[in-house]
């Protein structure tokens, strides 16, 4: 049995952070190669649920960890943890309950061998670890951890959306996303519960408000 773990949604400035963890079996593995499992950014929404429901149908297990943007500023603002250790946290915590012999992580440090040694010392258990950059294009356990990763940061985006109104991708590079945001500021005075406040982004545009209501 081997593991294969990524996250989707590192970068964005709303929503939650998504970490995944699959334990498949080996002979599992180029079936779904064959039905077009690679990494989640090369495939369309739909195609991604589609095979999200073959991955999880022949995975032996599967372990999902969500991270609110409370959470996350909680970790980087109050105990001054960065994103690479956040990560390396929650892996840990995801292979101990999967209990693989070997898993395949996506590094998110271009040191792949820093991220591992940040793993291991969160581990109780003992896998081997296969820690590199761009694992979710190499391996196909990687890719399936990437798809369910991402299609469960999906489905929150769009409950977010419904809710709240359409802004975009979430991302900082969106001007969709950036123009809801100085919106919303400009109405309510802070920023919404689903933005990140620890991000650079949601910082400069709040302070520009405050810094407008004093002029």
């Amino acid at each position: 049995m081997i593991a294969g773990a990524d996250e989707a949604g590192r970068g964005p400035v709303f929503g939650p952070m998504v970490l995944c963890g699959v334990l498949l079996d080996e002979q599992v593995l180029d079936e779904l190669k064959g039905a077009g499992v690679k990494d989640s950014k090369l495939l369309s929404p739909k195609r991604r649920e589609t095979l999200a429901k073959l991955i999880i149908e022949k995975a032996a297990k599967f372990e999902i960890v969500e991270l609110s943007p409370a959470e996350i500023d909680e970790l980087r603002l109050v105990k001054k943890i960065n994103l690479n250790e956040i990560e390396a946290m929650n892996f840990a915590k995801i292979l101990d309950r999967l209990k693989p012999k070997i898993a395949y992580i996506d590094s998110a440090d271009p040191n792949p061998t820093m991220f591992k040694e940040r793993i291991e010392r969160y581990l109780r258990t003992r896998p081997k670890l296969v820690v590199e950059n761009y694992a979710d294009l190499k391996y196909i356990v990687v890719s399936a951890a990437s798809i369910l990763a991402k299609v469960r940061r999906d489905e929150r985006i769009a409950e977010l959306s419904r809710k709240y109104g359409e802004f975009g991708s979430g991302y900082p590079a969106d001007p969709r996303t950036i123009n809801f945001l100085e919106q919303w500021v400009r109405e309510h005075g802070k920023l919404p519960e689903f933005a990140r406040k620890s991000w650079e982004t949601a910082q400069r545009i709040e302070g520009k408000a405050k810094q407008r209501k004093l002029i």
